[in-house]
């Protein structure tokens, strides 16, 4: 019976705030998740990478969840510099192990993919890996990563006795793109904290905000060129209430991000929109229930996703999204019954589904019932359940070998 996991988070903390800097949908799924499986009876070490000097080596978050800060070079590094600093990740986590005593490793992100299958062959444990993002997925949509990440992700993939998607569509991009073994792959999707992310008064989150009854439009998320908040922009230009508003809810993020705001920004000048369109910082993620609350459409048009929690949390606050037609936000958007899915880049497609909802009160609501329902049937106790029987399941196999 497994009582013990070792989850490698390397390059972002759980504890960090999501929606600025390499904060994401990465930390809320590590947190969320490996709060529910210690509540499931898994005693989990998160183990970090320290950013910053002055961090504590270890927190203990709650029962059977603890964040281990490694040292692995210089506290303040660029996301691209850290490949360089794996090996010495890996070497510290090693020693921890040696009083841990972990049953299973669970890797997040290429960067602790590699750590991990270090790991794996040093103490011959079970090592399970979830991406999160693909780098040969992101370079289709014109992000390309370095060559080096995407053979790293290949010779994980090759080596992990379980690879995990979020989604039917990350699994079908797997065995596309990287040849991953279909046996090995499961799906294992994420979930929403529901006593958080509820239908609500959207009087009542608006009065909080302090904000007009005026349509309003929701990007919740980091700033960067993947995530399209100039598609957002360029969308509330186009719709045809003139009073409609969009509010902008995160940071800047990676070495491109602050050149990103000042084009957005830019661009929002250029068409006129200066007072329609609010910058709002990165808020705890405990307090963005009001925000969707008080939106009446939740635009994600990523370029790519592979999963799109900020689409479920708006979904099970009641609020249709209007998102990319790629990655789990296939899965997540039902489109026509809980929001719509735009197969385009282009702008006026999003702003016709949006005037859509805006045009039509009856079907918004219809729109909003069918969201909340079908987020109920995402909880991080399920994806729990699952993955602790899937840790179990690969403890009593042979391991899968690796190159």
């Amino acid at each position: 019976m497994i009582s013990r996991a070792a989850i490698l988070s390397l390059h972002t903390s759980p504890l960090a705030q999501p929606g600025t800097g390499d904060g994401g949908g990465m930390n809320v799924y590590v947190r969320e998740l490996v709060s529910a499986l210690a509540q499931a009876g898994v005693i989990c070490r998160v183990y970090v990478r320290r950013w910053s000097d002055d961090l504590p080596e270890r927190v203990a978050v709650e029962p059977g969840f603890d964040v281990v800060h490694v040292p692995a070079g210089p506290a303040e590094l660029p996301k691209e510099e850290l490949p360089d600093h794996v090996e010495a990740y890996a070497d510290w986590v090693a020693e921890d192990f040696q009083q841990f005593c972990p049953d299973v490793v669970h890797a997040n992100y290429w960067l602790s993919g590699v750590a991990g299958r270090l790991l794996k062959q040093r103490f011959h444990l079970p090592l399970l890996t979830t991406f999160h993002t693909l780098a040969r997925v992101k370079a289709i949509s014109g992000d390309r990563e370095p060559e080096l990440r995407a053979r790293a992700e290949a010779e994980v993939m090759s080596c992990a006795d379980a690879v995990l998607a979020n989604a039917t569509a990350e699994a079908d991009q797997l065995i596309h793109y990287y040849d991953a073994d279909p046996t090995r792959i499961e799906i294992v999707p994420p979930g929403v904290d529901h006593a958080l992310f509820s239908p609500g008064s959207q009087a009542g989150a608006r009065w909080a905000l302090r904000t007009s009854d005026d349509p309003l439009l929701l990007y919740v998320g980091r700033i960067q060129a993947l995530k399209g908040v100039d598609v957002a922009v360029e969308a509330l230009a186009r719709v045809e209430r003139r009073d409609a508003r969009l509010w902008i809810v995160g940071g800047a993020s990676g070495k491109r991000g602050g050149s990103e705001v000042d084009r957005v920004r830019a661009m929002i000048a250029s068409l006129g929109l200066t007072d329609r369109v609010r910058f709002i910082p990165a808020q705890p993620h405990h307090l963005l229930s009001t925000y969707y609350r008080a939106a009446d459409v939740c635009l994600v048009p990523s370029r790519s996703e592979s999963f799109g929690l900020v689409a479920l949390e708006a979904a099970a606050c009641g609020v249709p999204t209007v998102a990319s037609a790629v990655g789990g936000l296939l899965t997540l958007v039902d489109h026509g019954h809980s929001g719509y899915l735009v197969e385009s880049r282009d702008p006026d497609d999003y702003a016709a589904w949006i005037d859509v909802i805006l045009g039509d009160p009856v079907l918004a609501r219809r729109l909003s019932v069918s969201a909340a329902a079908r987020a109920r049937t995402y909880t991080w106790s399920t994806s729990a359940t699952r993955l602790r029987r899937l840790y179990e399941d690969l403890a009593s196999r042979a391991l899968a070998p690796c190159d």
